[in-house]
């Protein structure tokens, strides 16, 4: 089924302009702990039980020490921006232009790619003390993204 499909089948009348599902991400063994915790509003972060480094993205091993065991840290959710881009163009279905999209450096020592909210996508700025906001961007579907704080 396509995202047009799904979006058919959510009852659009035929022949009107809807905007298309996001993507949706995909979610297996390794990370459904990351997106469980978004749904109850949290955000775990991936610590190894043998050294400490904090990852993320979550993966099976620890790039630092190979070890396979790990625990998760709730994070506070504040972070500083260290990167951004604003999209303009190409425009992708599920998104309206422009938009934001920011490398967070947590306090925990991390990193996190997310979007931005709050703030117009030319106000963002690398520095920007931002904190952790959990979006229900479409019915089903729940993303922690980041708004501009202080």
């Amino acid at each position: 089924m396509t995202q047009n499909d799904a979006v058919k089948s959510q009852g659009s009348p035929a022949g009107s302009r809807v905007r298309p599902l996001r993507p949706r991400p995909v979610v297996n063994e390794d990370v459904a702990f990351f997106w469980e915790g978004v749904r109850r509003g949290e955000l775990l972060i991936q610590r190894c039980t043998a050294c400490g480094q904090l990852r993320h993205p979550p993966r099976p091993m620890c790039a630092a020490c190979q070890s396979v065991e790990w625990e998760t840290l709730k994070s506070t959710g504040r972070g500083t921006i260290k990167s951004f881009v604003v999209v303009h163009y190409p425009e992708f279905p599920g998104f309206t232009c422009p938009y934001a999209v920011a490398t967070v450096a947590l306090d925990e020592g991390t990193c996190l790619v997310a979007g931005m909210v709050g703030v117009e996508p030319g106000a963002v700025s690398i520095g920007m003390k931002v904190q952790v906001e959990f979006v229900a961007v479409e019915e089903d579907l729940t993303l922690p993204q980041f708004r501009p704080v202080g």
